[in-house]
């Protein structure tokens, strides 16, 4: 499927968007674990979310993606799916040093995007 340039960012900005919520212990903990809004998101949501958005890192090129963004993207790829295929509840989780990483590795690609989160 083609895409127009402005398709292409919009594709690429909801991917990295996703980074913002897998990033922030603080919302995890708040919409994840505790049910409050005004979001309605679960980390199962976010997982599948992910994974299916990935799939533009086969064509990252096509995407304006840079080769040192793709490689954190791939990094942080395969972190994620290794932890995702063993880790299901976030209160289980959320403390653990896995976690942190993960954590740490998503503000790292909001920073490589320059994502408006890491603006503030």
């Amino acid at each position: 499927m083609e895409f127009t340039e402005e398709q292409k960012r919009d594709i690429v900005e909801g991917f990295v968007d996703l980074f913002a919520s897998l990033a922030d212990k603080g919302y995890q903990e708040r919409v994840w674990i505790k049910g409050q809004g005004p979001e309605v998101e679960s980390y199962d949501e976010v997982v599948d979310d992910y994974f299916l958005r990935c799939e533009i890192l086969e064509n990252y090129k096509e995407f304006g993606i840079s080769d040192s963004q793709y490689q954190l993207l791939k990094k942080f790829t395969n972190l994620f799916r290794r932890f995702a295929d063993e880790n299901y509840w976030p209160p289980e989780f959320i403390d653990s040093q896995e976690w942190k990483v993960i954590m740490d590795l998503a503000k790292e690609v909001l920073k490589a995007f320059n994502h408006p989160s890491v603006r503030k």
